[in-house]
C-alpha cells in the first residue's frame, strides 16, 4: 500500500511540474518584437505586455478588435497619451482607461470583449486597468495579424 501511495503521488507531483513548466513556457514569449513593451495579436484577439525585452509580465489576455471596415491598424506604434475617462465625441461613448498608440485616436480601452470596435482594442476592465498603469507615452505597441 505504501508504494501505491508513494507512486500515485510521484505521478500527480510529476504532472504538477509538467503543467507549471507549459503555463509558463506559453506566457514567456509573444508574436512581437522583444521592444514592443504591448503586443497585439488580432487573430488570436490576445494582447500582452512585456518589459520591453521579450518577458511576458501581464497576458496573454482576451480582446476584441475593429470591424472589417474599421480594422485596427498593425504596426509598430508608440503610446501617444493616457486618458483615465477618455469619452468619445466621434462615438458617442465612454472609453474608460484609454492608452491611444496611433495618431488617429486608436486605442487600449476597457470596452465589450463580444463587440468590435472602430479600430480599439477592448479589454476587460481588469486588463484596461493593467495596461493604463503599465503603458508610458513612447512605450511600444506591436499589433500583428
Amino acid at each position: 500500500m505504501n508504494r501505491r501511495m508513494i507512486a500515485l503521488l510521484g505521478g500527480v507531483a510529476a504532472m504538477a511540474g509538467t503543467v507549471a513548466f507549459a503555463g509558463t513556457a506559453e506566457a514567456a514569449s509573444t508574436p512581437c518584437s522583444a521592444e514592443a513593451k504591448a503586443c497585439v495579436q488580432r487573430s488570436s484577439n490576445t494582447a500582452w505586455l512585456t518589459d520591453g525585452a521579450g518577458n511576458v509580465t501581464y497576458g496573454g489576455v482576451p480582446i476584441t478588435v475593429g470591424l472589417p471596415k474599421y480594422p485596427t491598424p498593425v504596426g509598430k506604434f508608440h503610446v501617444q497619451y493616457k486618458d483615465i475617462d477618455h469619452y468619445s465625441k466621434q462615438y458617442n461613448g465612454p472609453m474608460p482607461y484609454s492608452v491611444f498608440f496611433t495618431t488617429t485616436g486608436v486605442a487600449f480601452h476597457q470596452g465589450s470583449l463580444k463587440v468590435k470596435s472602430h479600430g480599439c482594442v477592448h479589454l476587460s476592465r481588469a486588463a484596461a486597468v493593467k495596461f493604463y498603469t503599465s503603458l508610458n507615452p513612447g512605450d511600444v505597441v506591436e499589433v500583428v495579424p
